[in-house]
């Protein structure tokens, strides 16, 4: 009875993984192979299912930051953040502190501000992009 069900959890995970892609399920699946091969030793549910949660958990801990960096270095950019590093034209004048500003990037018109509080960007100077903050750009005046 413990094999059967061991291994149709573990078909069940390893489909889902296979239908999403996602790295959501892959690590329970190996714990349910542990268990099931735990189940054919005949070790008890008890031990099997403790097997099972230790070694997902375990695959999940150790081995999920390196397969998300292995798996997302094809990762495109969003939109927004291929804009990060370009250079944006100042529309509207740029001031922190009363929360105005508006650049113009790729024909697209953005709300901007500064990391400085006090800091104020005229109409025509060009900026660098170098974050994102909800919707606004976070922009520096480029040194000529």
């Amino acid at each position: 009875m413990g094999t059967t069900f061991w291994l149709i959890v573990f078909v069940i995970f390893l489909l889902v993984e296979i239908i999403t892609m996602g790295l959501t399920t892959i690590w329970f699946a190996g714990g349910a192979l542990i268990a099931f091969l735990l189940a054919l030793a005949e070790v008890g549910l008890v031990v099997e299912v403790i097997a099972f949660l230790l070694v997902s958990t375990l695959l999940l801990i150790l081995t999920r930051p390196i397969a998300m960096k292995f798996f997302n270095q094809e990762r495109q950019k969003t939109n927004a953040e291929s804009l990060i590093g370009q250079k944006a034209i100042v529309l509207e004048e740029i001031d922190t502190i009363r929360g105005l500003g508006r650049v113009e990037i790729n024909g697209m018109e953005w709300s901007a501000k500064t990391n400085q509080s006090d800091a104020r960007i005229e109409v025509g100077a060009v900026v660098h992009i170098e974050e994102i903050q909800g919707v606004k750009l976070i922009v520096k005046k480029e040194e000529v």
